[in-house]
């Protein structure tokens, strides 16, 4: 059950926490990005909300850890890659005021997201060694 509740706050952070934080003037109606870059935004909210939702209702549906984990994974890894890879496409944390959330001094979101594949990892791998390394119901 407390894997069922830490994959749960590491889909919640990208599925709810993430548009939160971002659906304001600092990136969806930020008058400064172009209208395509906001469309963009838009898509990867909507599209990462919706497996969110897929994600909870495997865990807690289908009881369902690995596929969930997995997409977790995916989905915060990307965010990870696009910012170790930021200086080689113009990206930025950035805000268009010049900030930066950082805690401890680190980005909120490397230190969020890294937290989270780490949890993630665990979960993946503690039910693949509890339940055995093949599974009946299928995925």
């Amino acid at each position: 059950m407390t894997q069922k509740f830490l994959l749960t706050v590491c889909i919640l952070l990208f599925g709810a926490v993430v548009p939160y934080l971002e659906i304001n003037h600092t990136h969806v109606f930020n008058p400064t990005w172009p209208a395509h870059a906001r469309l963009h935004e838009v898509w990867q909210l909507v599209t990462n909300s919706t497996i969110a939702v897929f994600c909870l209702w495997r865990v807690w549906w289908r009881c369902d850890l690995r596929l969930p984990s997995l997409l977790t994974i995916f989905v915060t890894g990307g965010f990870l890659v696009a910012y170790l890879i930021r200086d080689g496409y113009g990206g930025s944390m950035l805000h268009s005021d010049g900030t930066e959330r950082l805690v401890l001094g680190i980005n909120i979101g490397v230190l969020g997201f890294g937290i989270t594949i780490g949890i993630s990892t665990c979960v993946l791998l503690i039910d693949f060694f509890a339940r055995g390394k093949h599974r009946t119901d299928g995925m």
